[in-house]
């Protein structure tokens, strides 16, 4: 059983909802990054993703495309994304990135670098599943997260979350991340609908964006995972009251959550 496994099975014992915040490694720069990590942490956060800085982030929207840019321009880097979150304590990680940035060093080695630096699992949008699944080998406990959204045919949503270990991420909508002022229409059947598919737990991202959206998601999924609504917390509190920005923003998603199975 990987960490990611045991963190669910922790959950499902104390019949909470994962959170899930995502950070982008080195945005605004490295050390606010360390100290929003930490924040999180403290704010109760369950697992974290966290975001390897690219230059053509495809699947994320202005938000967190201007993050990553800025996180490049301050000399983020692969290397230094991993390294940086290497020693926090608490959350379990989860690496995000894109095809670009796994097979340039090689998936394998990449994946055993993300491994080593205590990742427990790895979503990347690009690449799919069949062509990274034969390069885990050797990374030790990193589950490869796979994505369903509501465009996902029965048949490909079958071959997506077959097997066990890790979480399925549930995407929303169909768009790019970004945080939206409603949920989506029919979310909850969707969610469902993939659960009967899968025994993994089933955690929901794209347009969670308030502690309310986290309660109502919180009431019939496995977790939320909240990226764009953080990103602007900390763009809008400035480097030195970016932590606290992120401590408070997530205490009150932790309360809505907790809240939402009573």
């Amino acid at each position: 059983m990987g960490a990611i496994d045991r963190r669910f099975a922790d959950l499902r014992r104390a019949n909470r909802p994962a959170l899930m915040p995502y950070l982008c490694a080195g945005f605004p720069d490295g050390p606010t990054f360390r100290a929003c990590l930490r924040a999180a942490a403290d704010a109760g956060a369950d697992l974290v993703e966290i975001g390897v800085p690219f230059s053509d982030p495809i699947a994320d929207g202005p938000v967190i495309q201007h993050a990553s840019h800025e996180a490049l321009v301050a000399g983020a880097t692969p290397g230094k994304a991993l390294a940086w979150s290497r020693d926090l304590a608490g959350p379990v990680k989860v690496v995000m990135t894109y095809a670009n940035i796994v097979l340039a060093p090689g998936a394998a080695a990449f994946f055993r670098r993300a491994a080593d630096a205590g990742f427990a699992g790895a979503i990347v949008p690009d690449l799919a599943p069949e062509a990274a699944g034969r390069h885990l080998r050797g990374a030790a406990g990193l589950d490869l997260v796979p994505r369903v959204a509501p465009t996902t045919t029965p048949a490909r949503l079958r071959s997506l979350v077959r097997g066990r270990g890790g979480f399925v991420y549930l995407v929303s909508v169909a768009g790019v991340t970004g945080a939206r002022k409603e949920l989506a229409p029919g979310l909850e059947a969707f969610v469902k609908r993939v659960k009967a598919a899968t025994p993994r737990p089933v955690c929901v991202g794209f347009g969670i964006a308030t502690p309310a959206h986290a309660a109502a998601v919180g009431r019939f999924a496995d977790g939320v995972i909240v990226g764009s609504a953080l990103i602007r917390v900390i763009r809008e509190a400035g480097k030195r009251r970016a932590p606290g920005g992120v401590r408070r923003f997530l205490e009150s998603m932790r309360r809505s959550l907790d809240a939402a199975r009573g």
